[in-house]
């Protein structure tokens, strides 16, 4: 039972149509500011964008860098603590690729 809530604490953090795409945006193309994430993945609205981006920063995923110039400038980054999420989140994009592969050749 123990292990199973570890798991589902790591769950937790991760959970949500966006945060792992979020993250690999960040992962693969290093700092970004909000709105190339945002053009990055046209699906998402900034409502959300802006949600799944305060609750990875509440969990020290992503750091968030704030400028104080006019206009405003802010910038985000994996978190020094999120890039041990790295290799998971890879293999789980590297799973996803083979399962649409597989799924294309079921009868």
């Amino acid at each position: 039972m123990e292990s199973y809530c570890k798991f589902e604490s790591a769950l937790d953090i991760l959970i949500g149509k966006w945060k792992p795409v979020i993250l690999l945006q960040l992962i693969n193309k290093g700092t970004m500011r909000f709105g190339e994430l945002q053009k990055s993945i046209p699906d998402i609205n900034k409502k959300m964008l802006t949600q799944q981006l305060r609750e990875l920063e509440y969990n020290d995923i992503v750091h968030r860098e704030v400028y104080n110039q006019i206009p405003p400038k802010v910038e985000y980054s994996i978190s020094e603590y999120g890039k041990g999420l790295s290799s998971v989140l890879q293999v789980l994009n590297d799973w996803g690729v083979s399962h649409i592969e597989h799924m294309k050749k079921k009868p």
